[in-house]
């Protein structure tokens, strides 16, 4: 294995180049071989990295696996199960773009894989690396909030005419469900545990696709009797997003207004915290900034880095991407079938 880092990236994408191959350069890894069909997508890709080689397929990057240390795999969710099949199959450490597969069947298989195989199977669930994320389970660990009772969080948007892509149209492997629903619920069982039910209001409002996503998840009873209930929203035709994320407990409440620029009637807030702080901690109309926790996704690939060569742990346990699919897959049935759904037995 040679001192930086060599990439074998499938897709080249919004995914692939614009927050995959954006990382690994932070990184200092170098992306050698890209799988894409697109002239446009090959052309930039031969731009942004000088002599990296374009393939059409994976078999065909796959022939050339020894001048690989770990593929990438950012193509659309209905060909993950077969891209990580192959890229396994030869040998080599995997990310896989989240959700892992579109089902909890299909995930628990990969994830089998990639056990048999070494463990070398990761998922990219980079958002447990976000600032807010960061700075809430801080929170958490040093008791500022008290005994939580209440977790919500929204990833909202105002797109009133979509995209025509396959996250739009698919409506196996796209839809915000799988999209953003799968970094939400991985948020909330990284926080809060294990899920123990499911409702879900789930539409297609604008697209082929879910693009309307509503869950209330009810997490497993802690020691002393109580649970929290998380209430995880996504959406397109959302004119007016409310706050990104508001965490409620006995002792203070924490309130992140804002995401990544998205428009909101309430980033003013955000405006007088700017700087170093991430969000507020509430106490009725007294309400003070709290200073963000270091850290961001480039630390998912250093990770990743550390665990290709045998230097640190898998970066995510595929076997967290299948919770996550189960409580996907039980969505819908609530959904489907207008009742709450039961994963604890």
């Amino acid at each position: 294995m040679t001192d930086t880092l060599r990439v074998g990236l499938v897709g080249y994408g919004s995914a692939g180049r614009g927050i995959h191959a954006r990382l690994l350069r932070d990184v200092g890894a170098r992306v050698v071989r890209v799988v894409s069909r697109n002239p446009a997508r090959a052309t930039a890709a031969a731009r942004d990295w000088p002599d990296v080689a374009v393939d059409p397929d994976v078999p065909a990057l796959l022939a050339h696996a020894d001048a690989l240390d770990v593929v990438v795999v950012a193509s659309p969710t209905g060909d993950h199960v077969e891209h990580v099949r192959l890229a396994l199959a030869a040998g080599l450490p995997v990310v896989v773009d989240k959700p892992l597969a579109p089902s909890a069947d299909e995930a628990a298989e990969l994830a089998r894989l990639g056990a048999e195989a070494g463990d070398r199977l990761t998922v990219f669930q980079n958002r447990r690396w976000d600032p807010e994320q960061l700075t809430l389970r801080a929170l958490l660990d040093a008791g500022e909030l008290g005994r939580v009772h209440r977790f919500e969080r929204r990833w909202e948007r105002w797109r009133p005419v979509p995209q025509d892509r396959w996250k739009e149209n698919d409506t196996r492997a796209g839809g915000l469900l799988l999209d953003l629903g799968a970094h939400l619920v991985d948020s909330a069982v990284q926080l809060f545990g294990p899920v123990a039910s499911v409702h879900a209001e789930l539409r297609s409002l604008t697209t082929p696709a879910t693009d309307d996503v509503f869950l209330a998840l009810t997490h497993a009873v802690r020691p002393d009797g109580t649970a929290v209930i998380s209430h995880l929203q996504a959406g397109g035709l959302v004119g007016a997003p409310g706050p990104r994320t508001r965490v409620l407990g006995d002792r203070a409440a924490y309130l992140v207004t804002s995401f990544e620029g998205e428009a909101t009637p309430f980033s003013a807030l955000d405006d007088e915290a700017a700087g170093e702080h991430e969000g507020w901690l509430v106490h009725g109309d007294e309400r003070v900034p709290v200073r963000r926790a270091p850290g961001g996704h480039a630390d998912f690939y250093r990770a990743v880095e550390a665990w290709v060569r045998g230097a640190g742990p898998v970066p995510v346990d595929p076997a967290d991407a299948v919770v996550t699919a189960l409580v996907l897959d039980a969505a819908r049935v609530a959904a489907d079938e207008e009742r709450v759904v039961r994963l604890d037995g």
